[in-house]
């Protein structure tokens, strides 16, 4: 892996519309930046992407939960990204995301459930909005929430961002029940 820099966003929620949230909701976003091995050229064979996304999740599983300061039964959703730069191709974040990605992820965080995911092509400073869900049941409607992140400089036309959120408590005041 050519790892240009990691980014670490913590979020605490202590309050929203005037009540306390207590226990604070605190969510981590971690972004590796990447050289993306395939910009710039179509390669049809992708299979050393899926070990570099195992290897970069399990980087980022551990940098977020060092961030949260927790163990892996403290983590309650999650989710993941990626951003490829304008030399990349869309095919190039759903191989780093899809067939290796979840399953280091999960160990670290004892997760059992996919992992919600977004990908797109993007230039230095572009965003993105991804899904998290919870690590045990992804209808778990407490765990459903969402990060973002943006890198000023990233990624560049030749790299990738892949980014990993990691949550405890949930939506802030959440209180959506079943119907019936």
């Amino acid at each position: 892996m050519q790892l240009r820099k990691i980014v670490v966003q913590v979020e605490e929620t202590h309050s929203d519309v005037g009540q306390a949230v207590s226990p604070p909701s605190r969510k981590v976003t971690i972004a590796a930046v990447i050289a993306n091995p395939y910009a710039g050229r179509h390669v049809e064979e992708l299979a050393p992407l899926y070990d570099l996304g195992a290897e970069v999740s399990a980087l980022l599983a551990q940098r977020g939960l060092e961030a949260l300061g927790v163990d892996a039964d403290a983590i309650q959703n999650y989710g993941k990204a990626a951003i490829i730069g304008t030399d990349g191709e869309i095919e190039h974040a759903a191989a780093l995301l899809h067939p290796k990605f979840g399953a280091p992820v999960r160990t670290a965080v004892a997760g059992k459930d996919i992992i919600p995911s977004t990908k797109k092509i993007g230039a230095p400073g572009a965003a993105i909005t991804f899904p998290l869900t919870g690590k045990t049941s992804i209808w778990d409607f407490d765990q459903m929430d969402a990060a973002e992140i943006t890198i000023p400089d990233a990624p560049r036309a030749d790299e990738a961002v892949v980014i990993l959120a990691l949550g405890v408590g949930g939506r802030p005041l959440h209180r959506i029940k079943l119907p019936g």
